[in-house]
């Protein structure tokens, strides 16, 4: 009867209180994105922190750590440091370390990157055609990481129904909760 009681205590508030709980979640919502934002802009990456889905990083990372993710331009990028890249075709970046650099005499850089716990490198996952990837690929470079606070994430992509009765249980909590 848990559901039953938040109706109850949403029935019970006037108009008022109803738009101040609205008002109050759209501002926690735009709260987080403001800080995404700024996120973005202080480490010049599209997406300054990703989850780790898969175990071809291991031991290094396993699946479900917590990336922090830099793109700095004018850092070169360099063999053995991990970066997480977007592979054209593919919705998903991909966590990986570079195991080759090939710099070209024009000064542009083109660079191979591997799985630590996958036999072969990456060029089979690369778009078809290419053997290198180059700068502009890069969506950020592993900075540091918290080890399986990610899971949460890959446990809602995994089971749709739990992330919307999580989104579903906060929305109502920050409606009726009246401090």
């Amino acid at each position: 009867m848990l559901s039953l009681d938040f109706l109850d205590d949403v029935r019970r508030m006037n108009k008022r209180q109803l738009y101040y709980q609205v008002l109050n979640f759209g501002m926690i919502v735009s709260s987080a994105l403001m800080i995404w934002k700024g996120l973005m802009v202080v480490t010049g990456s599209e997406s300054p922190i990703v989850v780790v889905l898969s175990g071809s990083m291991e031991p290094a990372f396993f699946r479900g750590d917590l990336l922090f993710l830099t793109n700095r331009v004018e850092d070169p990028i360099r063999v053995g440091e991990i970066v997480v890249f977007r592979i054209e075709g593919r919705e998903i970046p991909i966590v990986h370390r570079v195991l080759k650099i090939h710099e070209k005499e024009n000064g542009d850089i083109k660079f191979l990157t591997k799985g630590d716990n996958n036999a072969v490198d990456d060029r089979g996952l690369y778009k078809q055609g290419q053997h290198w990837l180059e700068k502009k690929d890069v969506v950020g470079r592993a900075r540091g990481f918290v080890p399986y606070i990610g899971i949460v994430t890959i446990l809602m992509n995994d089971y749709p129904k739990f992330k919307y009765a999580v989104l579903c249980m906060l929305g109502l909590f920050v409606l009726v909760h009246r401090e």
